[in-house]
This record gives C-alpha cells, structure tokens and sequence, in this order.
C-alpha cells in the first residue's frame, strides 16, 4: 500500500512540474536575451524593447494571442523551448545546421555576421594583430560558434574570456580587460553607435550569417503560422516601418 502510495504521489508530482511549467495558451511568448541591443533589451524604464519585440509583438496582435516576452538563460535556451515555457526563440538566433535539424525554424528575416570589436586606439586593423590577444565573447552564442569553426583565429588567441552578455564583454574591452570581443553585427554598430563607444568594427568577419524564429521540433503549425504573418507584415510595409526605426533603413530579408 505504502509503494502505491508513494508511486501515485510521483506521479503527481510530475504532472504538477509539467503543468507549472507551461504556459497559457492564449499567449504567444517568446524567449529572449533581455541584454542584446537593437533586437531585444531593456530601455531606461526597464521595459524590454528592441526590433525582434516589436516584430514579436505584432505577430502576437495578428494571431490574436497575448505577447509575453520572457528573458532567459541564453546558455539554458533550447530547454527552455524544450520544456514548453516559451513558444519560440526569438533574438537574433542564428540559423546554424545543428539548430535547424533539433528545430523548426521559420525562413530567415535578417542576415548578420559575426564580427571582431576593438578599441580605436588599440592598432588592431586585421584579425592576424590579434596573435596572442585576449578574446571576449558571449557563452553559448553564435560568436563563439564562429571562433570555434575558425581554428586558424582560434589557435592564435592566447586566451578566450566568456560573458554571460555582450555589454559586460563590451565594457571590460573599454577597460582593457580583454582586447577584442567578438560579437553580432547588428548589436556590434548599434551599442557602438549609441553608447559613442571608443571601439571599431574590423573589415574581416569571421562568418555570415542569417537569424531566424525557433520552435520546437513538432510545433510546426505555429511556426508557419508566424512565417505567414511576418510575410503579411512585409507586403503592408509594417517590417519596414520597425526596421527604419531601429536601423535607419530596411534591413528586413522576409520573402526575399
């Protein structure tokens, strides 16, 4: 009796964690870096905003769902999709082959690539002046994918410093902790661009790349559903709209 009994709570006990973990269906939430910077961060209000958000937001409007946007452990992301506390990863998430066979990605919306960060005064024209240089980079991001498929850059690094978050990689640049930070493009110009940081982007990349929409493998359904109303979107000018405000121009790749 005693081993039913405690077999029936397990299993209470299981269904309570799984329930606790999902989140309302009539939410469209969205996992996220609350520190990347145009796409999705936290203005001075401490209000999450960025270009990803409002896309997000206006998708969630159109499908008729509540928008949640919900930071999350970058390093931790795909268990959080895994495990169903967030409908999709949505923040300048690269679209890497190992991404799209665990996923379901939507076509892409915006290209990038990952670039090499260094102070003006520093000398560093090309990537070879970095041999024997520290380098920052963020923990479990695409900018530390690319270091790694560059095994030439990578060997010739004398060390490599990882951050939970771009800025704090940004800051301890400034201060000379690191030498370089390899980061995105598109937050690379505009935290230097806004923050009028004493850094400079290097002409050499180290990959392109294209970001996308992550959902979890079999949730197909959704994932075509926001497909289709991000390309509604892009034909009524409203994609164009958000990237002007954010970028100055319309860097938007949907239906292209």
């Amino acid at each position: 009796m005693k081993k039913i009994l405690a077999l029936a709570l397990a299993v209470l006990t299981v269904f309570s964690f799984i329930s606790c973990s999902k989140k309302d269906s009539k939410q469209f939430v969205i996992g996220l870096d609350d520190s990347f910077p145009p796409l999705g961060f936290r203005n001075e209000n401490n209000e999450i905003v960025g270009y990803d958000v409002d896309l997000a937001r206006e998708v969630a409007k159109r499908i008729g769902k509540e928008f949640v946007a919900q930071p999350i452990n970058w390093s931790a992301k795909e268990q959080e999709l895994a495990t169903g506390k967030i409908d999709c990863i949505w923040n300048g998430f690269t679209m890497t082959p190992e991404r799209c066979e665990a996923m379901a990605f939507t076509k892409a919306y915006l290209k990038n690539a990952q670039v090499v960060v260094v102070k003006k005064s520093s000398g560093v024209k090309t990537l070879a002046d970095l041999n024997g240089k520290t380098v920052g980079v963020q923990a479990e991001s695409s900018a530390m994918d690319a270091i790694n498929d560059t095994p030439d850059f990578k060997d010739s690094l004398k060390k490599i410093v990882e951050f939970s978050e771009n800025v704090t990689a940004l800051n301890d640049l400034e201060i000379g902790n690191v030498d370089a930070v390899v980061l995105d493009l598109v937050v690379a110009d505009y935290m230097i661009t806004q923050g009028n940081r004493p850094l400079t982007i290097l002409e050499e990349s180290l990959s392109p790349e294209e970001y996308g929409i992550g959902f979890a493998k079999g949730n197909t359904a959704l994932r075509d559903l926001v497909q289709k109303t991000l390309e509604e979107m892009e034909k009524d000018g409203t994609v164009a709209e958000i990237s002007n405000k954010w970028f100055g121009k319309n860097l938007s790749v949907i239906g292209k």
